[in-house]
C-alpha cells in the first residue's frame, strides 16, 4: 500500500483481519506528520517503510511501493487509495469511492434539496472523483475541486498541478504533472501529507480540460485558517486535506447572490494531523 495516513490505516486494518502481510510505503517527512497513524499501523501488525530520498513525500513513496510490487508480483498486491497509477488503478479507486456521491444524493433526497454546488480538495484526488462521479451527467450541479497552493501558486512551493501543470506520464498514467521545461518532474509543497503530489488522477485531467469541475488554489495558511475556523464553530477537526476545500467556501459564498445547497467533502478526521497544526508557522517550509 501506498498511503500519506489514512489509507495506508484502512488497508492495515484489513490486512490484520484477513490475515495477511501488510507492508506500507511512506515519505519520511510523511511519517513525521502521520506519527500517530504510524502507531496504529504498526499496532495492526503492518511494517511501514520510511522512504528517505527525493521530497521524502507522496511520490517518492508511490515509486517505491510501485518496484516493491514489480519485483515481487508472483505473490504480491499492491494497493493504492488514490486514483492514480497504471490503469485499471484509476478506475477501480473511483469505482469504490462512489459510494460517497451516491450517499451524498440519497440523503439530499432525504432533505429534499437539490445540490447547487459541491466542493472536495484534490490531490491525487479519490475523494473527490468519489463524490463528483454520480453528479457528472447532472450540468446544473457545479464541481469544484481545491488543490493545495501551499505557499503561492506563483511560487515554487505548491501542489496545484491543474492549474500550473502540462500533460506528461507519472508513475504509469499520462495525465497534468508539474514539470520544468525539460519534463523533468517539479518538486511540490503543502503543509498536507495528502495533497502534496505532482501529478493527479486522470479523470481529474479529463474533467479539467472538458471544464466540467473547476479547480481552484487554497494557501496552507488560508487552510490552516478554515479548519481552526470549523474546529470552533462546529466542533468538527477536519482533516488537513479536507481544510483546504472548506477554506474555499470562502471564496465562493461572498459571490452567491442568492441562498445555495453546498456540499463540502470532509474526506478525514484532523486527530492525524495534529502536531502540524500545532506547529504551523505561516511560510514555513517543512522538511
Amino acid at each position: 500500500e501506498t498511503g500519506a495516513g489514512q489509507h495506508g490505516l484502512a488497508t492495515a486494518t484489513a490486512a490484520a483481519l484477513l490475515g495477511l502481510e501488510c507492508e506500507i510505503y511512506m515519505g519520511e517527512l510523511d511519517v513525521k506528520r502521520q506519527a500517530l497513524n504510524v502507531e496504529k499501523i504498526s499496532l495492526l501488525g503492518a511494517k511501514v517503510n520510511s522512504i528517505t530520498n527525493g521530497l521524502k513525500t507522496l511520490k517518492e513513496a508511490t515509486t517505491a511501493a510501485i518496484q516493491a510490487w514489480i519485483n515481487e508480483i508472483e505473490d504480491t498486491f499492491y494497493i493504492i487509495g488514490s486514483a492514480v497509477g497504471p490503469y485499471p488503478y484509476p478506475q477501480i479507486v473511483t469505482h469504490f469511492q462512489r459510494v460517497i456521491g451516491k450517499e451524498t444524493k440519497k440523503q439530499l433526497k432525504q432533505l429534499g434539496k437539490k445540490a447547487d454546488y459541491i466542493i472536495a480538495c484534490v490531490g491525487g484526488g479519490s475523494n473527490a472523483i468519489g463524490i463528483f462521479y454520480d453528479f457528472l451527467k447532472d450540468k446544473s450541479v457545479k464541481l469544484i475541486g481545491v488543490e493545495a497552493a501551499g505557499l503561492g501558486v506563483n511560487t515554487p512551493y505548491h501542489a496545484a498541478t491543474l492549474s500550473k501543470g502540462k500533460v506528461g506520464i507519472i508513475h504509469g498514467m499520462k495525465t497534468m504533472v508539474l514539470q520544468d521545461e525539460f519534463g523533468n518532474i517539479l518538486p511540490v509543497h503543502s503543509i498536507s501529507a495528502g495533497l502534496d503530489y505532482p501529478g493527479v488522477g486522470p479523470l481529474h485531467a479529463y474533467l479539467h480540460k472538458s471544464k466540467r469541475v473547476k479547480y481552484y488554489g487554497v494557501t496552507d495558511d488560508e487552510c490552516i485558517n478554515a479548519l481552526k475556523l470549523v474546529s470552533r464553530l462546529e466542533g468538527i477537526i477536519p482533516a488537513i486535506e479536507s481544510a483546504h476545500a472548506l477554506a474555499y467556501l470562502e471564496k465562493l459564498c461572498p459571490k452567491l447572490d442568492k441562498k445555495n445547497t453546498i456540499v463540502v467533502n470532509i474526506s478525514g478526521r484532523g486527530d492525524k494531523d495534529m502536531q502540524s497544526i500545532l506547529s504551523y508557522e505561516k511560510g514555513k517550509i517543512y522538511g
